[in-house]
């Protein structure tokens, strides 16, 4: 069995991702997330094909270390989990090697009016380990 499918960006933590603290905002992550995400779907061929019908429908994040301002991050995604309609990430941001950010984001494959739907053959192939 092979590896399941993952992306990794690298990003630097701008000024406008920190807060009055000047420490990241807790939602700089979530555009971590879709940055990675994105280069994931995009390198399995399925960006624009599925991106823009998987709403989240749970997201959990834990945030480990503090980033602050032109700090340089790694965010690595993973597909963990393909369910019958849902698809399970794993997720990290990383600092230099140490772990900032880890978590879990669920979202759901749907038709045009918004009902789950089933994974075509074709979308399990290509989200499940190569």
């Amino acid at each position: 069995m092979g590896s399941r499918p993952s992306a990794t960006v690298r990003r630097r933590i701008e000024f406008a991702d920190t807060d009055a603290s000047g420490r990241y905002h807790y939602a700089t992550a979530m555009r971590l997330f879709e940055a990675a995400e994105s280069e994931l779907l995009g390198k399995v061929g399925l960006l624009d094909e599925i991106y823009t019908s998987m709403p989240r429908v749970r997201v959990a994040f834990d945030y480990l270390e503090v980033l602050e301002f032109m700090d340089e991050v790694e965010a690595t995604v993973t597909v963990a989990e393909l369910g019958r309609t849902s698809i399970t990430y794993s997720f990290l941001v990383s600092k230099s090697g140490k772990r900032c950010v880890a978590g879990t984001l669920v979202a759901v494959f749907v038709t045009g009016s918004g009902e789950p739907q089933p994974w075509e053959e074709q979308h399990r192939r290509q989200l499940s380990p190569g």
